[in-house]
């Protein structure tokens, strides 16, 4: 059984196969268009998805989309009657709706000439969110929770999974949702751009929580475990805020209100340094995130009974609540999948339809690779067409080295201090650089996060960057011990281990860590490990491989970053490529 999951006209929009239960491939249309978090019909992840698989889209047997336009529609319906919206909120989403439910056209018009006989599903956005988060866990049985910003009328939504069997037992509807109170304080601190909450994620370790009544007025806690916002802080519910995912970079319009600057005081534009209170505000949004999300999951273990838990949502996204887990609930066990957000949902619709139609439980994801490969002939043909580019840069290219060789040579790199990029295999699902398409540096140099900005980044000074470490070596080093393959949780790291490993180690002694294993991903487990043998640190500094740009896809994009940047290295495949010293 052949079944398409497509997450579009959202942003991040994706695509992804699932075959005979299992997740063959993934990948979000932005790699391709090149257009960070690209919102619209995702037709060429869906063709690079079918070529990869060599299939034709008439040989798919179902199509699964992430949304269902005709959920909750009495809500929807009562809504309108209740609030009186703008016309231009509701013909909005009118326009929405029709864009969605025309899928067939999106793939006529994509594949010309070509039948499309599969049947259409439309699943519920939660529903998709919770199979991405359990059918994707290794865990029998356990707890599904999406907190997101909007999908389907909801904002978050819990059940719990037991073999195949997924149910859907609570929601919180629009217009109340910790997604949007965060994008709200998001842009209230001056970052206007879509996926801009991360940045608030990094400066909230510089502040103090010292506006947390005021957040208290905005974030209601309710006895059921769930959330109200105090929507006089919001202009979401009722206006007809600027949005675009129709196609190219996402835009959505100001969520906040007035009210919110009376109660927080000024804004700040994008232009202007952050003060001592911006940092405040931040810390105290996270932890009052922080301060519901747990709240949820404390009144949902005693529900359930369980002690392990799946994430998944815009809002899954949240590493650092994510590495709470064990310590400030009962949950002993944690499941957050690589693209937790909404592309995901292209894989969580497709598992859907899976269960739906079969009833057997599909293959756990134990890793994130399953994006475009680059074949050593490509990569050779490449360096020959580049070969004058490459020379002009003062750039030596070398053999094909054998894997051990490689590592070595990679290894005694990074020990120099050198920046590395470093292109691999198959590119990760998800938005974090998983040792494939990744920038790799010296985690024991204090000043790597500056060379990092001054040679390629050219990012906020307090945004973080992460470990890659040996699985086996985690207690040693942090305080918290689990499985972290995919970047998604937050541990602290032990006090005496710090001053070792300054270029990872945030402000508040955390790393955002990957677990690396041989079975996962062997190569980049030789790397670190050569490194290891090296220095005695079982970790390399690990950020994604871009330039205020997505993540490379093709070893074009990675050669093309790597001659425009100050990158030192580019391992490509089994090709090491370095500058020349310049002559003092």
């Amino acid at each position: 059984m052949n079944i398409l999951g497509i997450n579009a006209f959202h942003a991040d929009s994706s695509a992804c196969l699932v075959r005979d239960g299992a997740v063959g491939v993934a990948a979000e249309e932005e790699r391709f268009r090149r257009i960070k978090h690209w919102a619209g019909f995702p037709s060429r992840a869906i063709k690079w998805c079918l070529e990869d698989q060599g299939l034709g889209i008439e040989q798919i047997d179902h199509i699964a989309i992430n949304s269902n336009p005709r959920a909750q529609a009495w809500r929807k319906l009562l809504y309108l009657a209740s609030k009186r919206p703008s016309p231009g909120f509701v013909l909005q989403r009118l326009g929405n709706r029709r864009q969605k439910m025309d899928v067939r056209g999106q793939l006529r018009a994509a594949f010309e000439g070509k039948a499309v006989a599969a049947k259409v599903h439309f699943i519920e956005h939660h529903r998709c969110h919770l199979s991405s988060a359990f059918h994707c866990s290794p865990f029998k049985e356990a707890v599904a929770v999406s907190v997101d910003a909007f999908g389907d009328f909801a904002s978050t939504a819990w059940g719990v999974g037991r073999g195949s069997e997924l149910s859907l037992d609570g929601r919180v509807f629009f217009p109340h949702s910790l997604g949007a109170f965060y994008t709200a304080i998001t842009q209230f601190l001056g970052f206007p751009h879509y996926g801009d909450e991360y940045k608030v994620m990094g400066l909230a370790p510089y502040g103090q929580p010292t506006h947390m009544e005021a957040m208290r007025k905005i974030v209601l806690l309710q006895e059921d475990g769930s959330f109200r916002l105090d929507l006089r802080y919001f202009r979401h519910a009722r206006e007809n805020l600027p949005h675009d995912w129709s196609g190219g970079a996402p835009v959505i319009g100001e969520h906040f209100s007035p009210a919110l600057e009376s109660l927080l005081g000024p804004t700040r534009r994008p232009e202007q340094a952050l003060e001592q209170r911006h940092k405040d505000i931040a810390r105290s949004a996270q932890a009052m995130y922080e301060e519901a999300f747990f709240h949820l999951l404390n009144t949902l273990h005693p529900r359930y009974g369980l002690d392990a838990i799946a994430i998944a949502g815009g809002c899954g996204m949240n590493s650092v609540a994510n590495g709470k887990i064990t310590v400030r609930s009962p949950f002993k066990r944690v499941y957050v999948q690589s693209a937790a957000g909404d592309a995901g949902g292209a894989i969580g619709a497709g598992l859907a339809v899976w269960h739906e139609q079969t009833g057997v439980r599909s293959t756990s994801m134990e890793h994130a690779y399953l994006g475009p490969a680059a074949s050593e002939q490509e990569v050779n043909a490449l360096l020959g067409t580049r070969a004058a580019d490459i020379a002009e840069a003062g750039c030596e290219v070398s053999e094909p080295l054998p894997e051990a060789a490689l590592c070595q040579r990679t290894a005694a790199a990074i020990a120099e201090g050198k920046v590395i990029g470093w292109f691999q295999g198959r590119m990760e699902w998800g938005p974090r650089a998983l040792g494939n398409r990744s920038i790799l540096g010296d985690p024991r140099r204090a000043d790597m996060k500056d060379i990092l900005n001054l040679k390629i980044k050219r990012r906020e000074s307090f945004r973080p960057f992460a470990p890659s470490v040996l699985r086996e070596a985690v207690p040693d080093w942090f305080e918290l011990d689990g499985d972290v393959p995919f970047m998604m949780q937050v541990y602290p790291i032990r006090e005496a281990r710090r001053a070792q490993i300054p270029a990872v180690t945030h402000v508040d002694g955390s790393g955002r860590l990957q677990t690396v294993t041989v079975e996962g991903n062997p190569r980049y487990y030789a790397l670190i490990s050569a490194f290891r043998d090296l220095t005695g640190v079982p970790m390399v500094l690990n950020t994604s491989f871009n330039e205020n740009e997505p993540v490379v896809c093709r070893p074009e994009e990675a050669l093309d970053c790597f001659l425009r940047t100050k990158m030192d290295v580019l391992v490509l495949g089994d090709r090491y490529i370095q500058r020349q010293a310049v002559a003092a």
